[in-house]
């Protein structure tokens, strides 16, 4: 089982590849290869493909965090390429999406009317957790969240006609078996780390043994970072593979913790799961 990172903010020094703000892995199982979010535009994730030689990948489904467009922007094409690959979803994945920056209103998710009549009939949408293929699943919308959730200021959705906070009720993760343990896999965990790992051990008591991916914890306080640690300690102290929206200070007060257990993951990062 192998998790490879196809699309981020970095990149690996010396490389080739082209780094964008988003984010795409590559999940291989023994049971098929899953494609867990598209990046920002095709352009980048086609020359990323081509630079780490895995263009020609046999792909069984596709995943996305959440909608937003730095993880969907290359859907349209992606669905191209792999036109016989379902989509999996929460079902809040199709709700509007906004941005609000400097007193303008853009949108930041799925409004492209042709792309969700596109997406449609291969989407497979659910609130509660979806196999993908054998060996990996969906987490399913992240509830209760009684710690706080990785949110963005900025970021909307209309309700009752009026536009509130975004709730991020699209966002999920996935569940990868490893071995007699489990990997949690990330896009932005806008649900928070650590609602994600309540419901997490909620839905399965076996150890941890990685965390990968977007965190969201640019914002998150020093006291709600203080707690994540714990939380991780009362793990079996997973590596974390961390990169695209986790923050370089949260990155440090994860390594100042755990050490060499924490590492970044910018695109071209190769993780061997066994």
């Amino acid at each position: 089982m192998r998790i490879t990172c196809l699309v981020d903010n970095c990149v690996e020094r010396g490389s080739a590849l082209w780094g964008a703000h988003g984010l795409s892995f590559l999940i291989e199982t023994e049971g098929g290869n899953v494609l867990y979010d598209v990046g920002p535009e095709l352009v980048v994730l086609e020359h990323n493909l081509r630079a780490l030689g895995l263009e020609d990948t046999e792909i069984a489904a596709l995943a996305l965090s959440h909608a937003h467009a730095d993880h969907t922007g290359a859907l349209a094409g992606a669905l191209d390429l792999y036109p016989a690959a379902p989509v999996y979803a929460n079902p809040g994945l199709l709700e509007p999406r906004y941005s609000v920056r400097g007193g303008e209103l853009q949108g930041a998710g799925m409004q492209d009317v042709a792309l969700v009549e596109r997406l449609g009939p291969r989407l497979r949408a659910s609130r509660e957790p979806q196999e993908i293929v054998p060996g990996l699943r969906t987490t399913g919308v992240v509830c209760p969240r009684p710690f706080p959730p990785g949110i963005s200021q900025h970021h909307r959705v209309r309700r009752d006609g009026e536009l509130v906070q975004d709730p991020y009720d699209d966002d999920m993760s996935l569940v990868l078996d490893v071995g007699d343990g489990i990997a949690l896999v990330c896009g932005c965990c806008h649900a928070g780390l650590r609602n994600t790992l309540a419901l997490l051990r909620s839905q399965d008591v076996r150890p941890l043994v990685a965390i990968v991916g977007g965190t969201h914890l640019m914002v998150a306080s020093d006291a709600e970072l203080e707690q994540l640690v714990e939380a991780l300690r009362a793990e079996t102290m997973p590596r974390l593979y961390l990169n695209h929206c986790t923050g370089e200070r949260a990155l440090g007060v994860l390594q100042r913790a755990f050490g060499e257990q924490v590492v970044a993951c910018p695109a071209g990062t190769v993780i061997d799961l066994g």
